[in-house]
């Protein structure tokens, strides 16, 4: 962690700020341009690869106009976009429009929606723009989003937003090592805990014999060793090699925001790691949550927020004194940070606070005894707003899918419940004010919205001996498409029988999570699935085509996978 505070290296940074100026229309231009905001109709993208020093020592990169992050573009709502895409490497390449609504064409998945873009070639992407609020983009091509080809999207509302703040700033968070991605997995391959250092010593299970007896704290520890898991086993790639980035500044040199006293200062974070969750606070200032993944919410205030891969949350912060302030990203697992400065001068810099201790996973964790969670409130939630009746049973028909026995699943939930007032782990009593998806509903009514026609039921599974994901006990490479049927309402609910945090992305379409309140249903394009719980969302199935439906861990996607075709 030394050594990762204070390292020397220079990244590139690809935003500051969002000033009056970004925000009017510009003439494109070619590679040469190295602006760190493009705003206007049309764009030219270069991907290409650019030697980078982030953490010390020279490495090479895969970039989008020679940044890291790639430029932020920013669209208007209703415009017409048309983007084209030149690929400068060796390789195929490709970029997809993470949570934009578009034709399947258009989408950029190698496979799916087209072959990708091969070395040497140009493609052009062109499609309308039907939202507004915080997106970003993304390689989905290889391990390339993993070496730096990711970027910010921001797209002005056509009406006024029902809320007011007088500077705006992209906050994009994301992981770096300088290990080349197929290394990294080859060593989880080899050994799934490889970069794992949080694991339990002699001395643990004496303080667990201290407090539980000997007797309990060896059933537990047999029970974990059962299942081949660690209760440390958070994130499957660390600090170890990783370094966390803040709009491709790393700790020691710092993104920084800057303010004036009394101004309200939007902050869009982003979260475009390849790996890592991020627990996210501002010590010193509440935070007023008002989006999330490009959708309005009630505003709702808090102390911190955990932010999944692929999520955007926006928030609305005024600072009270000319002070600096941290913006705080420490990992989930508690191996290193992401800093940044919020300051009434560049000069002055912030200082990270202390980092949260890791916690441990807890049999809530593990899909079981959930009496251990009886002072948390997330454990009060009413079920019967979950649980169908006989009658509703045959109203919303369960599409039964096949599961897989054997080496795919070695781990299963015994008693999954929604969750959606729990933190997670790490975030559980500690003090501050966590935002939770209990909390997110939509600032509009969606109480005559379209119930569901059917429900799908997909396991989220792995074998973490051999480090294999999958659905349903079924890797991607071996499973038959999903098939949606245009028009129709689907309720999807997700089981996750593993003890990891899944980031669930379905391209192409809106998921509708189900909080326990039907008036306001909040809208999003990912949607976190925590250890051993279940969560279910609503898709209005409306545009047809193949496409993706994966978990954002890269490192998983090859197998928690699945083609969707709606017909």
């Amino acid at each position: 962690m030394q050594r990762r505070t204070f390292i020397k290296g220079v990244a590139a940074s690809s935003l500051i700020g969002i000033s009056a100026a970004d925000l009017q229309a510009e003439s494109p231009k070619r590679s040469s341009d190295k602006r760190r905001t493009l705003t206007g109709k049309e764009f030219f993208l270069d991907i290409d690869y650019t030697s980078v020093n982030i953490t010390g020592k020279r490495s090479v990169a895969t970039t989008i106009n020679g940044q890291i992050p790639g430029p932020t573009l920013v669209w208007q709502e209703g415009d017409t976009v048309t983007i084209h895409v030149t690929n400068h490497l060796k390789k195929s390449s490709s970029i997809h429009w993470h949570g934009i609504i578009l034709p399947y064409q258009m989408d950029g998945v190698p496979g799916i929606s087209y072959k990708g873009i091969a070395p040497g070639e140009t493609f052009t992407y062109r499609f309308k723009v039907h939202q507004h609020g915080t997106y970003w983009y993304h390689s989905h091509s290889g391990y390339q989003e993993q070496t730096g080809m990711y970027g910010a999207i921001v797209i002005k509302p056509r009406k006024r937003e029902p809320f007011r703040y007088d500077k705006d700033y992209v906050v994009l968070l994301s992981d770096w090592s300088d290990e080349k991605p197929t290394s990294i997995y080859r060593k989880l391959k080899l050994s799934s805990d490889y970069y794992n250092f949080n694991q339990r010593t002699v001395g643990d299970f004496f303080s667990e014999v201290k407090k539980k007896g000997f007797g309990k704290a060896f059933d537990d520890r047999k029970m974990w060793n059962t299942m081949r898991m660690s209760d440390r086993d958070l994130s499957d790639v660390t600090g170890y090699t990783y370094t966390y980035l803040m709009n491709g500044q790393n700790p020691a040199t710092q993104f920084k925001a800057l303010f004036k006293k009394g101004e309200k200062i939007r902050l869009r974070f982003i979260n475009g790691a390849a790996m890592s969750f991020f627990d996210v606070r501002i010590p010193g200032l509440k935070m007023t949550v008002v989006s999330a993944d490009g959708n309005h919410i009630k505003p709702v205030k808090v102390d911190e927020f955990r932010i999944g891969v692929a999520e955007t949350y926006d928030v609305i912060v005024e600072p009270t004194s000319n002070r600096a302030y941290a913006i705080f990203a420490q990992s989930i697992e508690r191996s290193g940070h992401a800093l940044g400065s919020l300051t009434p001068s560049v000069t002055l810099l912030a200082k990270a606070p202390k980092m949260d201790k890791p916690q441990a996973l807890t049999m809530t964790d593990m899909g079981m005894d959930m009496s251990k969670m009886g002072k948390h409130k997330g454990m009060k939630m009413p079920m019967k707003k979950y649980r169908w009746s006989a009658m509703e049973a045959q109203k919303y028909p369960i599409t039964k899918l096949p599961m897989a026995k054997g080496v795919q699943s070695t781990m299963m939930a015994m008693d999954p419940k929604y969750r959606l007032e729990d933190p997670g782990v790490g975030l559980r009593n500690n003090g501050r004010r966590v935002l939770t998806y209990a909390d997110l509903k939509n600032r509009y009514s969606t109480r005559r919205h379209k119930k569901p026609d059917r429900e799908i039921v997909l396991h989220l599974t792995g074998n973490m001996e051999r480090y294999m994901w999958s659905i349903n006990g079924i890797k991607y490479s071996d499973a038959k498409p999903l098939q949606f049927h245009y028009g129709e309402r689907l309720r999807i609910t997700f089981i996750n029988d593993t003890m990891m945090n899944h980031p669930m992305h379905l391209h192409g379409m809106w998921s509708d999570l189900e909080t326990g309140d039907d008036n306001h249903l909040v809208r999003k394009h990912t949607i976190v699935v925590q250890p051993g719980a279940k969560i279910s969302y609503r898709v209005t199935v409306d545009a047809k085509g193949g496409w993706a439906y994966h978990c954002h861990l890269l490192y998983h996607m090859a197998g928690m996978f699945r083609k969707v075709v709606v017909s």
